[in-house]
Formats: C-alpha cells, structure tokens, sequence
C-alpha cells in the first residue's frame, strides 16, 4: 500500500466548492500518473488539517470520484485510488509536457500574466476540440517557435 501525499488547494475566491475543485485535483493527478491504482488518498481529516476544509467536503468528493469508479473506500483501511486516468502520452515525462513547458516559459518571457495563459490554452482547446474529437491534421505542423 502506497501512501500518496497529495495537499489538495482550495481556492475559495473563484466560485468553485472545495469538493468539486478536491474531484478535479484527483481527477489531474490521476490523468499525469501523479496517482496509480493502489495508492491511498488522504484521510478526510489530514484534507481537513492541512486545507481547512470540512471533513465531509473531503467525503462528499471522494464519494463523486467512487461513483465515477477511479477510487474505492475500504472500511478502516482509507480510500484507495481504483483506476488510473494517464495515458502515455500525457504524463509529465511526455515530450509534449516539455514542449508545453517551453512554450509556457516563452508567454511568461513576453510578459503574459498566467490569466492570458489560461486564456490561450482554453480558446485553443475549445477550436481544437470543438466537434467532440481532435484531429491530427490541426496538430501538425508549427509548434509556435
């Protein structure tokens, strides 16, 4: 049994509840290999210690991730993270996080704020992504150097 210490981070300013931002942590660790079948999340009350979140905010998000089958609770034992969400290519190891990486370092050296980062990323995705499935011929090509 593996341990996994994870600090989930809640931001109260922007709209979303802790329980649903702790589904899409678990959710981002699970797609970059961050987490794997097997490993234990943390116990609702270390998430309540260390986040200042009700225990059972922790509780209800561990539920939604259970009824999405990708973790598991085991009485007396923790949650336990059932099924990975990483794919190959998506890991943090992948040549596309290091192309992601330099791309990130090049807005950052011409002065974009992380909100115009963000901003670009989600028009991107929304235009790439747009009819449900990507294709590769709009991924070829340039990669912006």
């Amino acid at each position: 049994m593996v341990v996994v210490v994870m600090e989930f981070r809640i931001d109260r300013r922007n709209g979303v509840p802790a329980f649903q931002q702790i589904v899409q942590q678990t959710k981002q660790a699970l797609r970059l290999g961050v987490l794997v079948p097997g490993d234990r999340l943390p116990t609702a009350k270390v998430v309540a210690e260390v986040s200042a979140v009700n225990p059972n905010t922790t509780l209800k998000a561990y539920r939604e991730l259970e009824r999405e089958g990708l973790v598991e609770p085991r009485p007396g034992q923790g949650t336990f993270v059932r099924r990975t969400l990483a794919r190959p290519s998506a890991g943090t190891d992948s040549p596309l996080y290091g192309e992601l990486v330099a791309w990130m370092s090049r807005a950052a050296g011409a002065g974009l704020e992380q909100e115009d980062v963000a901003a670009l990323v989600a028009s991107a995705m929304e235009k790439q992504y747009a009819t449900g499935t990507a294709t590769a011929a709009t991924t070829t090509g340039s990669t912006g150097e």
